[in-house]
């Protein structure tokens, strides 16, 4: 389509159709901004805050258990579960992950006991083996591999050993009791306008 047949099309819109056009697709942008909102979708690409996790309420527990975990002093959410190679696999990896999580929530098909997946099972070993390279390379020298050796029977994953770091394992919130009634609840978004006048 070249340029003088889209302006042809254009001049041949009438201005009630404009006026819809131009309605429908604030509509569907305020929406998708809404929605983005709603889903406290900033917290999740902005910050580092552990908090933003329990968004969803089936990750309270693993919020609960790492908050009473030692990893709880020195490491968020993101510093074992995003791969920090650069920013750019950064960000990609958190935002196909994250929809992820968004399709199994909205699909209700997580499951009960949440497990890694092979992709998030190999960056959270990279990240164990990143901070703790001296204690596997000079003290313990364990050396270095990665998760799909291990799977390969090649050597262990990290958690192989450690089990119960920093989720606790099974057992994690029976270790830390009341964890979970601290679990920071997220405000909700709604206003508190809208809440009164919704009854709740």
């Amino acid at each position: 389509m070249n340029l003088r047949k889209l302006i042809s099309w254009k001049d041949a819109l009438t201005y009630r159709q404009k006026v819809v056009g131009l309605v429908l697709c604030g509509l569907i942008v305020g929406l998708g901004l809404l929605f983005a909102y709603l889903l406290r979708l900033h917290t999740y690409i902005i910050g580092d805050d552990p908090g933003a996790c329990v968004n969803c309420h089936i990750m309270a527990p693993y919020y609960a258990t790492w908050s009473h975990s030692s990893h709880g002093r020195d490491a968020t959410c993101n510093d074992c579960h995003v791969p920090h190679q650069n920013i750019a696999m950064k960000y990609l990896f958190k935002g196909m992950d994250g929809m992820k999580h968004v399709a199994y929530f909205v699909t209700h098909s997580e499951r009960q006991a949440i497990m890694a997946e092979d992709a998030s099972a190999g960056v959270i070993m990279d990240n164990c083996i990143r901070c703790h390279a001296q204690l596997n390379q000079e003290f313990v020298k364990t050396g270095r591999i990665n998760y799909m050796m291990a799977k390969r029977g090649e050597g262990l994953a990290c958690w192989d050993c450690h089990r119960n770091v920093p989720h606790g394992g099974m057992n994690g919130l029976a270790k830390t009791p009341n964890a979970e009634s601290q679990v920071p609840i997220p405000p909700s978004p709604v206003p508190e306008w809208l809440q009164k006048a919704l009854g709740r």
